[in-house]
Parts: C-alpha cells; structure tokens; sequence
C-alpha cells in the first residue's frame, strides 16, 4: 500500500494523531513485547504458589505462614507501585520499565539460595518491589501507543499475557519438579534479558514526550508509529507543560477524586475476589479430593479458559464499551464463583472454575484497559500506581484472611465469602465513566 502524503507543515496534537493512525504491524510488535512483559509478571507472581507445598515442607511451615509468604511479595509492590508510577512520570515509560525489568532478575536468584523463612520473605518482599514496576507501567504505557479505535481490544489482548505466564509457571513446576522448588524459583532471573526486547522495540510515549514538552521527540515516536502511513508527522502542543508528572494529591482533588475513589474501589474488592481464590485454589482442590497432579492439571486447563475468556471481551468492549461489559462479566463471575461454592462433584466443579476463569479474566481484560484510560498523561502513572496498590493491599490480605477461614470453616462458606467481593465490584463499576472511542487527555 503506498504511505499517505501529508503536508509536513499539517500540524496535529498527538491525540489528534491517534485518531488518524491505523493499527499497523509496530503496533503488533509493541503489543508482542508488553504482552511477554505482563506474562513474566504473572510467572513471577504464581510460581511461589504453585511450589508453596515444597517449601512448606523444607522449612516446616505452617498453612498461615505459607499464607504470609505468598503475601510478602505483594506487600513489597505497595511502596514499589507508588515509586514506579512516580518515576514513570518522571524519566518515560521506556526507561522506567526497562529498568524494572532489568534489576528484577537479581531478586529471584537471591531467592533460591535463602536458608531461611525469614530471609525468602525478605526476598520475595523485594521481589516485589522490583517487578511492580512492570506491572504498573506496562498497560498505559500501551494505551499511549495504539490508535483510539484499536485501544479497547488491544488492551485486552495484551491482558491474556496472564494466563500464558500461569501456564508458564505450572509448566516450569511440573518439568523441573524433580529438581526442586529452589531451581523453579531460581528460573525468574532469566526475565531481565526481556529489557533488551523493551529497548530495541519499543518507543516512548508520544504522550509523555509531549508532557515533556519535546516536540521532536513526540514527533519521532507518531513517525515510528505511523510506519509510512504519513509523511513526516508533525506533533503541536495545546499548551506548554509546567510537569510531565502530578503529584499522588492531585488525584484527590476536584472531579478527579471521584474516579480515584471509585477506581480504588473497584481495585481492591475485584482483586481480592480474585486472588483469594487463585491463592488458595491448590488446596481447596484438595478438599475435594484431587492430587497434587490433578490440581495442576485442572489450573491448567482453567487457565485455558481464560483466552476464549480474553477474546471474547476484546470484542465486545470495543463494541458495547468498557461499563456494559464490565458488568456483565463481573456479575457472570459472581455466578459462578457461588456454583464453585455449592458443587457436590468434581464435574460440577470443573464447569462452574471454568466458567469462573472465563468471566473473571474477561472482567480483568476490560480493567486492566479502563483504568489506564480514565486519567489524563500528567496523572495516569500515579493514578495506576495507586490502583496497583489497592491490588495488592487486597492480594496481602486476602491469603492469610482465607488461610484463617478455610481452617474453621467448609469449602462451601469460603468460596462464597470470596465471591461476595465480586458483588461489590459490579456495583463500583455502575458509577465509572465510560471511555471507549474517547482520546486520551
């Protein structure tokens, strides 16, 4: 196809640009990239779980410190969320996740050689602090490269890296078994060498650059953007910009405090009725009477559910827009997590987790793109961050919380305790602006 001619003294604002621009084969690169980056954050996050039995053991540790150290990793996120997202502002994107990713591997490494409880919560504690960075950067940082038509299914699709870095860690268990949790763990120091992919691949933010009041460099990342569909792409500034980063109260004052609060919302309770079930899910699958093999066997094939789960949302949001969706997939999940809560056989409890993987992570698709678009440039990176941080206050409790319940009560009682939290979701949701179609500030 031969590139648009457009007259180079044509100036545009970069949102005016993202209208114009097709989703092209960078935009397919980048998304291959960031998509890998938000898989080795789910590895990372689920292979401690998964080998959890094993270092039990080794240690002698009881089902609530078990539960404490799952939790050590996201309580290590919650000052690294607000660090990152300040310093995304701050230096870009690019630097800032190449940086996250680069330093992480260090920590799993240190990690395989603990010699104590102590010392593996320490290190699962900064683990965290490390590759939250990844996790808080990643999703607007893609948003700030796609096309407003493309960024809803986009998005989702770069939220199916979760399952992928599931089905990484259960595989990485289940071959290396033999060899022992230390060198399972130990595997997480090869995800620094992505920051080498995220370098040569990737480029800034023309956002951010523009914040930055860098014409040129905006101007160069639409070109790198636009892949010869224009000619030579010009970037114009609506305004000067006193700072590309807003501080964490900005995003308590006026018309933004109520998205901040709803977000926060929404952040916690979905993510504690998520992660309370993933966390614990190894065990309540033994109450029902399935093998350690046969627990993974069923996690895998959830997991699988999960991209059917994935697509189907990227369809649909870009159709019906985020809040519809949202709500439809939260309530389905709500459904299913109770019919988990009430199965009496294991075939009731393969239908109901399956179609619980299905709704739940379409859900997570929908957010994981709406909270990125719900503030502007200067507040998006802190705005994440915070969301993040109620994540993963939520993600810090909610193990030890249902490691306490599960010990006086049935698989029936808690599993419906949980997806209580899914109620709540749908009803935050409801008060969300919607933003499909709409350019990002």
């Amino acid at each position: 196809m031969l590139a648009e001619i457009t007259d180079s003294k044509i100036q545009y604002t970069v949102g005016e640009w993202f209208t114009k621009i097709r989703f092209n084969r960078v935009h397919l690169q980048i998304g291959i990239c960031l998509f890998m980056a938000f898989a080795m954050e789910s590895w990372e996050m689920m292979i401690l779980i998964y080998n959890s039995g094993a270092i039990a053991k080794e240690f002698g540790l009881s089902p609530t410190q078990i539960g404490s150290l799952i939790s050590a990793l996201f309580l290590g996120m919650i000052p690294g969320a607000l660090f990152w997202g300040r310093l995304m502002g701050q230096i870009g994107r690019k630097k800032a996740l190449i940086l996250s990713i680069g330093l992480y591997g260090i920590f799993p490494l240190i990690s395989a050689f603990a010699t104590s409880y102590e010392m593996l919560w320490a290190t699962r504690f900064l683990c965290g602090m490390v590759m939250v960075g990844s996790l808080v950067i990643t999703f607007p940082y893609f948003e700030e490269l796609v096309p407003v038509a493309s960024r809803g299914k986009a998005t989702v699709y770069l939220s199916a890296g979760w399952p992928v870095g599931v089905l990484i860690a259960i595989g990485i268990t289940y071959a290396l078994d033999s060899m022992g949790w230390r060198v399972i763990i130990g595997m997480g120091a090869l995800t620094s060498l992505w920051s080498i992919i995220i370098w040569k691949f990737v480029p800034e933010s023309p956002y951010w650059l523009a914040e930055k009041n860098d014409v040129n460099g905006a101007s160069q990342s639409i070109n790198i953007l636009c892949n010869g569909q224009f000619n030579q792409p010009k970037v114009k500034l609506e305004q000067q910009h006193a700072n590309s980063a807003g501080s964490l109260f900005d995003l308590f004052k006026g018309t933004v405090a109520k998205t901040t609060f709803l977000q926060i919302t929404i952040n916690f309770c979905f993510s504690w009725g998520y992660w309370a079930m993933a966390s614990w899910m190894p065990v309540l699958l033994s109450k029902k009477g399935l093998s350690t093999p046969e627990g993974l066997g069923f996690l895998a094939i959830s997991a699988l559910f999960m991209f059917p789960g994935y697509m189907s949302a990227s369809y649909l949001t870009g159709k019906y827009g985020r809040k519809k969706i949202m709500v439809i997939y939260v309530f389905m999940a709500a459904v299913a997590g109770f019919g988990l809560a009430r199965s009496v056989s294991v075939n009731e409890l393969y239908i109901w987790n399956f179609t619980l993987s299905f709704f739940s992570l379409g859900a997570w698709g929908v957010w994981n793109t709406w909270l990125g678009e719900v503030y502007d440039t200067r507040n998006r990176g802190n705005g994440t961050a915070v969301g993040i941080v109620s994540q993963r206050i939520a993600n810090s409790i909610a193990p030890i919380a249902i490691g306490s319940i599960l010990a006086s009560s049935t698989f029936n009682f808690t599993v419906a305790f949980i997806s209580m939290f899914f109620i709540l979701t749908l009803i935050a949701t409801l008060f969300l602006n919607e933003t499909e179609g709409v350019s990002l500030k």
